[in-house]
């Protein structure tokens, strides 16, 4: 009982380290959705040029963050006619892996050096995908991909994805988004966000305090080679998306799980390479079997893995010769709970936030999109004309969903 209560007290108190930004990082992301259109993203994805890579990469950062809606997102980019490269694979990656929220959570429990690999190393992964795909992928592969994803099974966070919920209308981005539509579907966006993410941080949390908790360091040490420097630097981006893979935990909720690893020894390339492993975790593969068939999940498991280790290994050595490796003393695992610090203030002031836009998600029919989530991948629920009308989401009076 008691070695429970150690592992959740401890789960308890990484929560509470990382709330107010995870609330900003939300927050930030449901106002780029609610004024950017997808319609727009689909258009600019065509080819996997540097530049449409680059392209694909920065709407990535705007966009989701939970890993299941930006696999199924970008499943739907792929079959509204973008390109496997670019839309599958650069969006999919910076989405995930080059946002907002998993920089200041990186930053607050592990060190601001951490932010900046995961900023190097992320495009480094996608650049090495992209070659990798140009050696490799096949026409013959892709085409049956193709051919699968337009069968359009059902895989996790399909509603999610399917949703366009930017804000028709003209006007400059800053009138959009003030506008009643925009507080509205920026509300409805950080909803959706939450509900997308909420299982796996919870999991994610709860793995890390057990670990935590439980795994005695000396095993880690041995684990990772502490002790034995280039061994250690060798076989941490190795090892690292492997633990990842078999840890099942979603892009943000795999932060708390990476101090744990880190303060056991994994080298910092390790590290890097285990955040972005959060592609490859068996669901997601499973995932991948379904959209594109299990020939593709296996050659996006082979691709993806090489590119997480090859940027493991380079911003280790990066970031080794620029002497930016920080001290693994000054990692620390949030262990003393709720105390009155700038934590606290700052978890206050954002819990208002999220407060405001719960309640005009509830006030505005957002229950019933939430509802739809889950959804199919065919629904194709386009709200823009939802807002406009005033009906409430999934309001069917003329037969359609708005």
């Amino acid at each position: 009982m008691h070695a429970v209560l150690h592992a959740l007290s401890i789960a308890g108190s990484m929560t509470w380290e990382i709330t107010w930004a995870l609330i900003l990082g939300f927050a930030l992301s449901a106002v780029v959705q609610a004024v950017v259109r997808k319609s727009t993203v689909v258009s600019l994805l065509g080819d996997d040029r540097p530049r449409t890579l680059a392209a694909a990469a920065g709407l990535g950062v705007a966009s989701s963050s939970c890993s299941y809606a930006a696999v199924a997102l970008a499943r739907s980019l792929f079959r509204k006619g973008a390109n496997f490269t670019a839309a599958a694979m650069a969006f999919e990656i910076a989405s995930t892996n080059l946002v907002i929220e998993l920089g200041v959570i990186l930053a607050l429990l592990m060190g601001w050096q951490f932010t900046a690999a995961e900023f190097v190393g992320g495009p480094i992964m996608i650049i090495v995908l992209a070659v990798l795909f140009r050696i490799f992928l096949r026409d013959k592969l892709l085409h049956t991909a193709r051919e699968q994803a337009e069968r359009g099974l059902a895989g996790s966070m399909e509603g999610h994805a399917a949703m366009d919920m930017s804000v028709a209308g003209e006007g400059s981005f800053a009138r959009r988004l003030f506008s009643r539509e925009g507080f509205t579907s920026t509300s409805h966006v950080f909803v959706m966000e939450w509900a997308a993410i909420l299982r796996d941080l919870i999991v994610g949390l709860l793995i890390a305090g057990a670990i935590a908790a439980w795994v005695p360091d000396s095993f880690w040490r041995t684990f990772f080679f502490e002790g034995h420097p280039l061994a250690s630097k060798l076989w941490g981006p190795i090892v690292g998306p492997l633990v990842a893979i078999a840890s099942f935990v979603c892009s943000i909720g795999n932060v708390p799980l990476a101090v744990v690893l880190w303060k056991g020894g994994i080298s910092f390339g390790g590290v890097v390479a285990f955040i972005f492993a959060d592609l490859l975790i068996l669901p997601i593969l499973n995932i991948y079997r379904k959209y594109y068939g299990a020939k593709t999940a296996a050659f996006l498991l082979g691709t993806f893995y090489l590119a997480m280790v090859i940027a493991g290994y380079l911003v280790e050595f990066a970031f080794g010769g620029l002497g930016l490796i920080p001290d693994r003393a000054d990692a620390k695992i949030p262990m003393e709970g709720v105390s009155w610090n700038y934590t606290t203030w700052l978890n206050i002031a954002f819990l208002l936030l999220a407060a405001v836009l719960l309640v005009r998600f509830w006030r505005t029919g957002g229950l019933s999109m939430l509802r739809m989530m889950g959804g199919s991948p065919d629904t194709g629920h386009d709200r823009t004309g939802y807002l406009q009308h005033g009906h409430p989401a999934g309001d069917t009076h003329d037969g359609h969903h708005h």
